[in-house]
């Protein structure tokens, strides 16, 4: 599914990754760790062709892919979810969010409002077609946002922080929408709880390269 091969990136001196290499197959539902500021985030954006490595090889479902079209051509097939849902919503209702992957992949609008109706209804957020995005709560916010992801029918996801501003109740929602899916995914989170619930497999990001992560690390 992913694979990259002596990854190296900064910013000017400062290098955040030297000589990273991960592999993820398909499936796979893991988990990744590391402190604040070690580079998750710049890692996903690397994968989804958002950043360009300094040196190294980006693999993503058996092609190595180095510009722009590369990369365009897979985002529809790997769902990300940005830190900040503001960063994924951009139009001014919520059908028009969730409808803007499916019109670009090619659906009627008829199909794409099939479709983004029964993504909502996977989400329990049927009837919010017509509401206002900056409108929503930041829970909404962040439903809504996995719902532009789902419905572009993807392969793995990609979820950073997922469940950042949600309440207790919007996180089981998301945990069940998670585990009933059948995606494979890697989920960047502090949410230990959540992490136990949802991953098979830990790694973690430390010194600029991926190790594996001991589960005794989840412990509260």
């Amino acid at each position: 599914m992913i694979q990259l091969r002596n990854i190296q990136f900064g910013y000017g001196s400062r290098l955040i990754f030297d000589d990273l290499n991960l592999k993820i197959e398909n499936g796979e539902r893991i988990g990744l760790l590391g402190s604040n500021g070690c580079g998750k985030t710049t890692l996903c954006h690397i994968i989804m062709g958002l950043l360009p490595p300094k040196s190294g090889d980006v693999e993503i479902l058996g092609k190595k892919r180095t510009k722009e079209y590369d990369f365009s051509e897979i985002r529809g097939r790997i769902g990300f979810l940005f830190q900040d849902s503001d960063d994924q919503l951009f139009c001014p209702t919520v059908i028009e969010d969730v409808a803007f992957g499916p019109l670009n992949m090619g659906q009627s609008p008829e199909q794409a409002k099939r479709t983004v109706a029964r993504t909502l209804a996977s989400l329990k957020l049927s009837g919010f077609e017509d509401r206002i995005t900056y409108k929503l709560s930041g829970g909404e916010k962040r439903l809504v946002s996995l719902a532009t992801v789902l419905a572009m029918n993807p392969e793995f996801l990609i979820l950073d922080e997922p469940t950042s501003g949600l309440d207790e109740k919007t996180t089981e929602r998301l945990i069940e929408t998670l585990k009933e899916s059948g995606l494979g995914y890697m989920i960047i989170s502090h949410d230990r709880d959540f992490i136990k619930r949802t991953v098979t497999k830990l790694i973690q990001m430390k010194d600029g390269r991926i190790q594996a992560a001991e589960w005794n690390s989840l412990e509260m």
